[in-house]
């Protein structure tokens, strides 16, 4: 089993930045694909960004593309979400996920996942 712990979210104006951190823990030499979620309330879970874990690759969504990036450390097992040029519509709880397999940015096929922090961005 992994468990995932984030951290960074809070409350920004338009514009402004922040970086998410989700650390990992347990059987994280299993660990494929890290991704990063959120979710306003009353609406689904939607894919954000994600990232092999070994090799690199990474996806975004159409909405953040060119605003955020997805990094990581590999000797920390952290993963990283840099979100610049934040707008009020990117306000969501973010979450972090991990999965086996690889890429998807489905979030049923993700096995474990964080606990998730509040973004908020006003205008």
């Amino acid at each position: 089993q992994v468990q995932l712990v984030e951290s960074g979210g809070g409350l920004v104006q338009a514009g402004g930045s922040l970086r998410l951190s989700c650390a990992a823990s347990g059987r994280t030499f299993s660990i494929a694909t890290m991704a990063w979620f959120r979710q306003v309330p009353g609406q689904e879970r939607e894919f954000v960004a994600a990232s092999s874990w070994r090799y690199g690759p990474t996806y975004y969504a159409d909405s953040v593309k060119g605003r955020f990036t997805i990094s990581r450390d590999n000797a920390r097992i952290t993963a990283y979400l840099q979100m610049n040029g934040l707008k009020p519509e990117d306000t969501a709880v973010y979450y972090c996920a991990t999965r086996y397999g690889s890429y998807s940015s489905q979030a049923v096929r993700y096995t474990y996942w964080g606990q998730g922090t509040q973004v908020t961005v006003s205008s």
